[in-house]
């Protein structure tokens, strides 16, 4: 009896741990950007960096210049006196677009190679770095060269723009080459487990274009598989890859980024899928959807798979980028030769006057009054499903819409929602919903505050900066950033109440994360761990 209360005990512990943490994107499979975490802090600060010359000492130690920052985890180069309940600060590239995932200890984020780790991989390249949760110590990364066909496809220095999903001992992330890549959350640090070829995965090519092999060290990242999307599919990603892969059971969902070419006209792969269904533990394609999507696809299927259950039976939610909201079944059917996923319905998240004018003229895609894809993720609460519109905002800003869906339904949902709001224009953020308010931000830079049954709206806050991140709930309150580097802490409810601005020295365009105590925040070039009362971490590596 007392082994049996023994190993409850543990069981328990673990997952109690492991509901603290944050380990895929949303912090679980309905993606509801929504913590439990209590105790955060409201006063927190980030720091000031330190002079190119600077080497003050800290907790007894010289701290390394600018040049020598990343030599050693902790405090990089920011000035952790300056800083206020910082636990401590991590160094990333000089673009960063992944919201931090933290799982077992660890943190990941996708960022570039401007600051690089390692001295044999130097350049552009698309980057997962790992660090260890209580320290900030950089422990492993990912490194992927350019995809070498062009920036339409793997768009310059903008790194890897999402982190891993964490599901036990494995690390599932969409490369910058249009490629699903699993990985050892280890690294190398228990052997060179799967594919062992990563010395060829991180080959780039020499001054006479022929690919040199970078044999990987301890701080290289363990690649089990890679599946190749481009190679596979045909797929023609562009500018990117994103979207957070979607891990049930021993399948994957992911996006395959297929889009348009560099005219913004021509879709060059309109029989290759917009979203597939893979093997977890081996990386081989088990099913794909139907091409619809591809064949009228405006931009590119970038946004991220959802998960909930109707009467008992799964629905995978899928928003593409033909600005439709697709459900399927974890099962697939044969059509002409292929493995199709089953599909339950679909809905148009354009309404049809921002597909036509009056006169029954499509509208161009690019045109402020125009229809969009889908890049933010749609959300499950209570049964309902949440979604907004928009564009990549090299674009700009133009009409956008939220709908409210009954995932009940079948066949063709469009124009069957139970709400919609068109007061919200372009959107690439995803949906928080908590306690029956909706809090969702558009890319002109406001926050809105909504009825989650009727769409009513009780508030919006505007923070005259453009709006690429999601909102975080979490102990009451709502944290949103803005491409200024501004960070608005307000109330939940229905009341608008601004609590604090805190000003952070580049952008924020990923979401924060709440986890274990901690509020994460990744701007383009940081990566913050803040904790009420917390102090410094002693800054292992500096000499």
């Amino acid at each position: 009896m007392k082994l049996k209360s023994t190993l409850l005990l543990a069981l328990f512990s673990a997952s109690a741990l492991q509901a603290a943490d944050w380990s895929e994107w949303g912090g679980g499979k309905s993606r509801n950007m929504v913590s439990e975490e209590k105790g955060l802090p409201l006063e927190f600060e980030p720091g000031k960096k330190y002079g190119p010359k600077a080497a003050p000492k800290i907790a007894g130690r010289l701290r390394p210049n600018a040049e020598e920052a990343n030599k050693g985890p902790g405090a990089e180069d920011v000035d952790m006196s300056t800083t206020k309940n910082c636990l401590w600060v991590a160094k990333l590239g000089s673009q960063t677009y992944g919201t931090p995932i933290i799982a077992d200890g660890k943190v990941y984020v996708g960022t570039n190679n401007e600051t690089p780790r390692d001295p044999k991989n130097i350049g552009d390249r698309g980057i997962v770095m790992c660090f260890e949760e209580k320290t900030g110590k950089f422990l492993w990364q990912l490194v992927s060269p350019k995809m070498g066909s062009g920036k339409v496809n793997d768009w310059e220095y903008l790194g890897i723009c999402a982190s891993p999903t964490i599901v036990g001992n494995r690390a599932y992330v969409p490369g910058n080459r249009c490629q699903i890549i699993c990985l050892d959350v280890e690294g190398m640090a228990n052997g060179n487990d799967g594919m062992k070829d990563e010395a060829q995965f991180m080959a780039v090519p020499d001054k006479d274009g022929k690919l040199t092999p970078v044999e990987p060290g301890p701080q290289d990242a363990d690649i089990i598989w890679v599946y190749d999307m481009y190679k596979e599919l045909g797929v023609f990603q562009h500018n990117a890859t994103a979207g957070y892969p979607l891990i049930i059971g021993d399948k994957l969902f992911a996006p395959t980024c297929n889009g348009v070419d560099w005219t913004h006209t021509n879709i060059p792969s309109p029989q290759s899928p917009s979203f597939i269904m893979l093997n977890a533990n081996d990386g081989t394609l088990m099913g794909e959807m139907d091409h619809v999507a591809s064949e009228r696809v405006l931009h590119c299927s970038w946004s991220s798979p959802t998960y909930t259950e109707v009467n008992g039976k799964p629905q995978i939610v899928f928003a593409a980028g033909d600005g439709w909201v697709y459900s399927m079944a974890p099962e697939t059917e044969k059509k002409d030769d292929f493995d199709i996923l089953k599909e339950y319905w679909r809905y148009d998240a354009n309404p049809p006057e921002y597909r036509k004018n009056d006169a029954g003229e499509p509208i161009k895609y690019v045109e402020y009054d125009g229809p969009s894809e889908i890049i933010g993720t749609p959300v499950v609460y209570d049964g309902l499903v949440y979604v907004a519109i928009g564009q990549d905002p090299e674009h700009g800003e133009g009409v956008g819409m939220l709908s409210c869906i009954d995932p009940k339904g079948t066949g063709d949902l469009s124009g069957k929602a139970v709400w919609t709001f068109k007061g919200i224009e372009r959107s690439i953020s995803t949906c928080a919903v908590k306690d029956g308010l909706v809090y969702i931000a558009d890319y002109t830079g406001r926050l809105f505050c909504l009825d989650a049954k009727t769409g009513k709206e009780y508030w919006k806050f505007d923070t005259k900066g453009h709006i690429w991140a999601s909102p975080l709930v979490a102990d009451g309150k709502v944290y949103i950033g803005n491409e200024e580097g501004e960070l608005f802490i307000l109330a939940e409810g229905k009341e608008l109440k601004e609590l604090k601005t805190i000003e952070f020295p580049s952008p924020l365009l990923g979401g924060l994360v709440a986890a274990n105590g901690c509020l994460y925040v990744a701007t383009h070039t940081h990566l913050y761990c803040f904790k009420e009362g917390g102090t410094p971490v002693e800054t292992a590596g500096a000499e």
